[in-house]
């Protein structure tokens, strides 16, 4: 008869359970990966307050900034990968409306940097709500054309939306079909990776059960809708945010760029000199293009992982690591906007939580655990 060791993600485990009682959010799914495979692979507490549906491994989440990293970069890389766009090119040459303009001369590399030197957000919703549709795109696009750059391109790091924004137009401008579209042809569709989607505003929410995010004060409670005010206005899809998806998916995608990081991919999608080029880590400290990197006295991925580790944050409390020469994986999909978005205790628990994560993971196991809801 074989005993069963100790489970090295019990610390993990217990974090999780305790952030559940103690209000950090009201659900969660924790998964945890060497590569492709999975060592950790769990859901805790509710999807949503006023039904009590427990969250599932299955639970699809509103991935909010993740976008950025799971949906605007892929694309990129493989328009680059084709040809069809340079990282140095400036937008004057890729979009008409910024010739003449304070951005003219941002470069596509600036953008995925948060170099560029534009603004880290504006409230565009606040005017886009008071608009038709079928004139809120144009009226961003003049917008985001027009605004003032607050510090010269490639000078400092500022996150900012904006420049997400600007790439999503640029990719539908390039592929000549929305963000959506081309990144579910040119990566979802041929790696298989589902679900993982943006839900169009003109369109019906696909069935799914989906994690509950805030009660706004304008949209009432919001599930299987982005959360994101901007994004909502403007119909759900943008380079910033819109992607909904569960952790085995988002995992599947990581893995994927992982593989072709290391040389190890079939190359079909991801071409491997294109996806160095996106999350090798500038020896200056800036950001790996399309993706964030540890920093600062407490990184929010915690202190276990190596400095080779690209990773990104959502607002909506989700988080993706990945190291790339350990190989360790950790995504982390929340609602802690669920119900209000003040809610902030998630900041201290991160790092808390991804330490406890790497734990299990550099711990000497074989067997694979399996799936299952705490």
């Amino acid at each position: 008869m074989t005993t069963k060791g100790p489970d090295p993600f019990d610390k993990a485990h217990r974090l999780m359970v305790d952030a559940v009682a103690g209000g950090v959010f009201p659900g969660a799914v924790l998964l945890a990966a060497r590569g492709r495979e999975i060592r950790c692979h769990r859901a805790y507490g509710v999807a949503d307050l006023g039904t009590g549906r427990r969250v599932t491994v299955d639970t699809v989440f509103d991935l909010a900034s993740l976008t950025k990293a799971l949906a605007t970069a892929p694309a990129l890389m493989g328009l680059m990968a084709d040809g069809r766009l340079a990282p140095q090119e400036p937008l004057q040459r890729l979009l008409p409306e910024f010739r003449g303009q304070p951005a003219a001369q941002v470069t596509v590399e600036q953008l995925l940097r948060h170099t560029s030197g534009l603004p880290a957000w504006e409230p565009y919703f606040e005017r886009l709500r008071q608009l038709p549709e079928a004139e809120r795109w144009p009226w961003l696009r003049r917008r985001l054309s027009r605004t003032p750059l607050e510090a010269p391109p490639g000078v400092q790091t500022v996150y900012s939306d904006l420049n997400f924004l600007i790439l999503g137009w640029l990719v539908q401008a390039v592929a000549g079909v929305g963000l959506d579209r081309f990144v579910a042809q040119r990566v979802y569709r041929p790696l298989g990776i589902a679900p993982l989607y943006f839900v169009d505003g003109a369109r019906p929410v696909p069935p799914a059960v989906y994690a509950a995010t805030e009660r706004c004060p304008w949209r009432g409670l919001v599930r299987g809708r982005v959360h994101d005010d901007n994004c909502y206005a403007l119909g759900g899809v943008c380079g910033h945010a819109g992607l909904f998806g569960t952790a085995a998916a988002v995992h599947l995608l990581l893995a994927e760029l992982l593989d072709a990081y290391r040389g190890q991919g079939t190359g079909e999608v991801f071409a491997p000199c294109w996806v160095r080029a996106f999350l090798d880590l500038p020896a200056d400290g800036r950001r790996p293009m399309g993706f964030d990197r540890p920093s600062g006295p407490t990184p929010a991925c915690g202190g276990r992982f190596s400095p080779f580790t690209v990773g990104h944050l959502g607002f909506t409390g989700g988080s993706l690591w990945m190291d790339l020469v350990r190989c360790h994986i950790v995504v982390l999909l929340t609602n802690r906007v669920h119900p209000i978005r003040s809610n902030e205790a998630i900041r201290v628990f991160r790092p808390r939580l991804h330490d406890a994560a790497l734990e299990g993971l550099e711990a000497d196991i074989s067997l694979v655990l399996k799936p299952h809801i705490c």
